[in-house]
């Protein structure tokens, strides 16, 4: 009698470790899926932010001002790079970011044509890694 409530209390912990286990293996499960919720929802504002940012065009009357706007621009598009959960993500902002911080008057005064199209090539990767051509 001894024997069978032994193995018996044996085989039921034993049912209750597999149900506890699974339970934790749910658990994580749950967990990372809503991580990869949290981090699709920081990709999406990050990236709503930095197309806004990346509107800028600048006043080519003004070239002083429109250095400072896009090398102010370039800045903002650096900080969101360090919140970007996505790596292809991360890379079309440094990419823009560099370019807007780099503008010089000369860039916008000799050859705008060249700065706006570079700028738009790089919005152009930002837009795809943005819509879910980026993975981490």
């Amino acid at each position: 009698m001894r024997s069978t409530k032994r193995l018996l209390a044996g085989v039921l912990g034993g049912g209750a470790l597999i149900v506890a286990l699974t339970g934790c293996g749910a658990l994580q499960e749950a967990q990372q899926t809503a991580e990869g919720v949290s981090n699709a929802a920081s990709t999406a504002q990050v990236c709503v932010e930095a197309l806004r940012i990346a509107a800028f065009n600048p006043d080519t009357a003004n070239p002083d001002a429109a250095v400072q706007g896009a090398q102010d621009a370039g800045k903002k598009l650096e900080d969101l790079a360090a919140k970007a959960t996505d790596t292809n993500v991360d890379k079309a902002l440094n990419d823009l970011a560099t370019t807007m911080t780099q503008t010089t008057v000369a860039d916008l005064a000799n050859g705008p044509a060249n700065w706006l199209k570079t700028k738009a090539d790089q919005v152009a990767a930002l837009t795809k890694a943005c819509g879910g051509g980026g993975g981490n």
